[in-house]
């Protein structure tokens, strides 16, 4: 080490240089790194979707599901495999362990699944991967001042918006919600079509007939080649009106009387109109498009925002008349995450600096510690781009967390060189010595902060997926500060003071501690006791803290999820969602800055986890509260849930925005699930309502659903094939014949003002009782249907839940923020005990509290193996298995700052602050390092062993309580602020912070206790 040092103090160039080249290149690095929320993650979950016409959920689940699900299971690295089953369409989630492959499993799983593609039953089947990323980065509203038809506004948008802004580097995609397309609307009158003996097939085939372009060969003359078209397009409501569909006598019965030509006008009205939309938008009331602008994966969402705001602004002045809404914008919240983030790391260094002007009291010794700092920080980023690591909440938290600690070698430098200097050392000998002095020291302390965060990158799951960037960001930054220790802080020492020719600076003296020590030591067995018996008094507090998964951050947005009754046709559900948007507005007022509302299912390629369950009868609306107002989201959520439990009619259920991490960590259920798990649906539909009577009055939970509410309504229609087989009509030639005059018809397509438009035959819709009176023809011979078919009203099942091949009931309530997971879960369980179930049924709580006790035990498993590793390093800087041990006892004493500040605060544990404890383990051992370190150094001079504990002490105190209270300080800002980017900072910050203020504390008392107590009273030889 002195070597080391020496070159540093003699070759200040040469060190200058290799400082400002990793500057350079660092800042460089810095402008190249992406800015994101988080990490790049990739959800290891594989959607398959399926969609079959309107087959009811059973036929579904018996047909498909059940096949798919055991193809599924038998994937390499597959954990679990749950699907839904809906009328018509299902969805299969095959979820992989997180080291798995997904680019390799979705290969493997498509090419398992090929025999299904191949189905002609199934109308759709689709395979997508989830990307958290697949959010939109910007959704924006389009309207015009005057122009309310949503197919003008289409066709805009289409052609040119869109185009405009796919161009954009950087962006994927543009999806439209809320469009209409114009068709050719033929309107049907069955009693006409009845009298002139004409179906509606009939009809499309003959509109398709006289509909067509044909190419007819050619003809070469005089050298001239033509090609001979046959051209027979329709193109004017006039043309689809004068088509003669058919001929007819005029008198009826007559074999002789002249044909007279039946006209399409004679069956039908022809129009031309827009179709019924898919979905519906409004923002704040009032109808308009929605533009939903993706951005490719790993590119700078920031920077896509950025480009988007300024092509709109663009587009707006190309484009008189139309208006753009922003509605949600992940760009400003990234930033403004970033920046807070930013922020309070200033904040904090900022403060470190001053706490070190105070133990110092000479700018010259705190300019060159503060030094430390921005150039590690600096640093860090080009081992972060050369990494491929992006500067996100957690890579910044990381660096945040570690600003304060980034002094602490040089701290400690700084002050054994400063304490050479005092007692008569030449600047160029004091600052050679006082490095090399604890040069071992701090490259233990560091590798022991580095070290505890190795078994992080060994967890597999969302824990360690998260938290691998920061900890390779703080591994970096430490190491940078190591570095700076060791090279800088000699040579500018050196180069500062040698030509003053003055004493050292003096800085703050704490006399009288080492005397104090003296005193302490023949009490030492006391000590220890009692310090032991707090320890155990303050962990019996742990049951009473509570523990959950994530911590809750309250945003300003949040979506209403609404589902209504199923058969609720989109025009009902739109008029519900209205009285809905002027119920938030009138319970908000001022404080909404705008309401977004999708009614009926998303159109386009999202693959999102819920996309394949919305129909007509549900609903999103987003809420965008001010930032300045009063209202969080969780207190308008639960108000609003208050007003809807009571209506059966409505499902609501809530997803406060900007917590992506919750899709991404597979979270997307409410809070608390109760799974019931069994074969028959009746007897699961039964045991569900019992649980759901059970839980109702737990305090803390709100907004209590089940997945067997009431399902699709349907009519069966047994066809009675004796009956059926008398008028020589087969099964088919009933169903088509109903499902023809049901639907209508598609007659193709027709082409105006360049774009290609459908024709579409239509049939008046009819009641259920004119069901049966519907005619069915075989040849001439006309019968209604109720003499070959009986008709039954019935209620399919809403949806059939499965996980891992088994049938699943649900249970769902909302949690309030103020209640810990675990305490309530415990209540649940309570609950439901009682609850006597059949064979082979059984009940489970799942969502949530499954993820929170798996992240649990594999952080616990981190922190152990932290703490073992970190007894490995110290026993190689020490030479030794007891003094380690001597250091460890800082460890619990640490935990015990942090579980009595978490259970004065009223704050629980969660995955974060787990995070905490374990980085803890590798920061309060720092202290106990550095003092034993220098014990034994001055016990190798042959010093007696109670005056090396007083006189080490005494000379470690101040470099001690520096760098704990720089580390303390600059953590404080973290505690503060607002968004979710706070809540996943704070309780970090809060177990550090609580760890820190005990572990110095008994550091500087009960460590010299023990030291006593465990070691002999020989001298320890110096090592050659």
């Amino acid at each position: 080490m002195k070597k080391l040092t020496s070159f540093a103090v003699n070759y200040p160039v040469t060190v200058l240089m290799a400082i400002m080249g990793i500057l350079l290149l660092g800042v460089i690095s810095y402008q190249k790194l992406g800015i994101d929320l988080f990490p790049d993650l990739t959800s290891p979950r594989i959607f398959v979707e399926i969609k079959s016409g309107e087959r009811p959920p059973e036929e579904m689940e018996k047909m498909f599901i059940e096949k798919i699900e055991a193809v599924a299971i038998r994937q390499n690295g597959v954990m679990e495999v749950s699907s839904i089953s809906r009328t018509g369409s299902a969805q299969v989630t095959v979820e992989y362990a997180w080291n798995k492959d997904m680019d390799e499993a979705f290969l493997d799983l498509q090419k398992a699944l090929t025999s299904f593609s191949q189905n002609t039953l199934i109308d759709a089947l689709t395979i997508t991967q989830l990307d958290p990323n697949t959010q939109p980065v910007v959704i924006v509203g389009l309207s015009h001042e005057t122009i309310t038809d949503m197919n003008e506004l289409r066709k805009v948008a289409t052609n040119y918006i869109r185009n405009e802004l796919v161009r954009l580097e950087g962006i994927a995609d543009v999806e439209l919600s809320g469009v209409e397309e114009n068709e050719v609307r033929i309107d049907t009158d069955p009693y006409k079509l009845e009298s002139f003996n004409i179906t509606v097939d009939q009809l499309s085939q003959k509109i398709q007939a006289y509909n067509k372009s044909i190419s007819g060969g050619t003809i070469t003359e005089t050298g001239l080649q033509y090609v001979v078209k046959g051209v027979s397009l329709l193109q004017q409501k006039e043309d689809f009106e004068k088509l003669i569909i058919g001929y007819a006598s005029p008198v009826a019965g007559s074999t002789t009387a002249e044909k007279s030509a039946t006209y399409l006008r004679d069956v039908a009205s022809v129009s031309f109109s827009n179709k019924e939309p898919v979905n519906i938008v409004r923002i704040n009331g009032v109808r308009c498009l929605a533009l939903s602008i993706y951005k490719e994966t790993r590119y700078n969402t920031v920077k896509a925002v950025e480009d988007i705001q300024k092509a709109l602004v663009s587009i707006t002045k190309a484009l008189p008349g139309y208006k753009f809404t922003m509605v949600t914008n992940q760009g400003t919240f990234i930033r403004t995450a970033i920046d807070e983030v930013q922020n309070t790391m200033i904040i904090g260094v900022i403060l470190a600096i001053l706490i070190l002007f105070i133990f110092l009291r000479k700018i010259g010794t705190t300019l060159i510690v503060s030094l430390a700092i921005p150039i590690s920080i600096i640093a860090t980023f080009n081992l972060m781009y050369f990494n491929h690591l992006s500067l996100n909440i957690m890579t910044l938290g990381g660096l945040a967390l570690g600003a304060g600690m980034l002094v602490d070698n040089a701290i400690v430098v700084m002050e054994n060189i400063f304490r050479n200097h005092e007692l008569g050392m030449s600047a160029k000998e004091a600052a050679i010595v006082g490095t090399a002095e604890v040069g071992g020291a701090i490259t233990s302390s560091t590798l022991t902060s580095i070290v505890v965060f190795l078994p992080i990158v060994y967890i597999h799951g969302a824990s360690g997926e998260l938290f691998k960037d920061q900890a390779w960001t703080v591994a970096f930054s430490h190491f940078s500060s190591l570095f700076v220790a060791i090279f800088l802080i000699p040579m500018l020492y050196h180069q500062f003071f040698k030509k003053k020719g003055m004493q050292a600076p003096k800085g703050a003296k704490f006399a009288g501690y080492g005397n104090f020590i003296s005193r302490l030591l023949p009490h030492r067995w006391l000590i220890t006791i009692i310090s032991l018996v707090l320890m155990g008094l303050s962990f019996l507090l742990v049951p009473y803290i509570g523990s959950e998964f994530m911590p809750k951050s309250d945003s300003k947005e949040f979506t209403i999820n609404v589902k209504m009754t199923e058969g609720t046709s989109l025009q009902r559900t739109s008029s519900a969602i209205g009285s809905l948007e002027k119920m938030v507005k009138e319970l908000l007022g001022d404080e909404v800055q705008s309401v977004y509302s999708r009614i009926g299912p998303s159109t386009g390629t999202t693959t999102s986890a819920t996309a394949v369950y919305e129909g007509e009868n549900t609903a999103q609306v987003k809420v965008i509260l001010k930032p300045e107002g009063k209202y969080a989201a969780s207190q308008v959520t639960a108000a609003i849930a208050r007003w809807y439990a009571e209506n059966p009619q409505f499902q609501v259920t809530f997803t406060q925005d900007e917590t992506a991490l919750q899709s991404i960590l597979g979270t997307q259920d409410a809070p608390v699930v109760v799974e019931v798990r069994g074969a028959d649906l009746d007897v699961i539909k039964k045991i569900t309502k019992q649980v759901e009577a059970s839980v109702k009055d737990i305090p803390g939970l709100y907004n209590i659903q089940t997945n067997m509410e009431g399902g699709y309504p349907e009519i069966n229609v047994q066809v009675d094939r004796f009956r059926a087989g008398s008028y020589s009509l087969a099964v088919t030639d009933i169903v088509s014949q109903v499902t023809a005059k049901l639907k209508g018809e598609n007659a193709g397509q027709m082409d105006k003002e360049g774009e290609l438009r459908d024709i579409t035959i239509y049939v008046p819709k009819i009641g259920v009782a004119a069901l049966g009176d519907m005619i069915i023809k075989n040849g001439t011979s006309v019968i209604r249907l109720y003499e070959v078919a009986k008709l039954e009203q019935t209620v399919a099942p809403t949806e059939i839940y499965r996980r891992n091949q088994t049938r699943i009931g649900k249970v769902m309530a909302e949690l309030d923020k103020n209640k810990a997971l675990d305490k309530v879960i415990a209540d649940v369980q309570a609950k439901i005990a009682p609850i006597i179930l059949p064979a082979d049924y059984s009940i489970k709580v799942a969502g949530e509290e499954q993820k929170r006790q798996e992240s649990m035990s594999n952080l616990r498993f981190a922190l152990l193996l932290s703490i073992v590793l970190v007894y490995m390093v110290m026993a190689s800087q020490f030479e030794s298995l007891i003094h380690p041990l001597i250091v460890m006892l800082t460890i619990p004493f640490a935990i015990v700052g942090t579980i009595l500040l978490f259970f004065i605060l009223g704050q629980t544990f969660n995955m974060m602050a787990l995070i905490g404890i374990i980085m803890l383990g590798g920061i309060a051992v720092n202290d106990s390092i550095i003092l034993i370190d220098r014990i034994n150094q001055l016990r190798m001079t042959g010093m007696e062993k109670r005056l090396a504990i007083s006189l080490g002490s005494q000379q470690r105190l101040r470099p001690i309580l520096m760098t704990s209270i720089i580390t303390i300080i600059a953590l404080l800002p973290l505690t503060f602020g607002f968004g979710a980017s706070t809540s996943l900072r704070s309780p970090m910050a809060y177990a550090v912070i609580g760890g820190m203020v005990t572990s110095t504390l008994l550091t500087l008392l009960v460590i010299p206790c023990v030291y006593d107590l465990m070691t002999s009273n020989k001298p320890i030889k110096k090592d050659e």
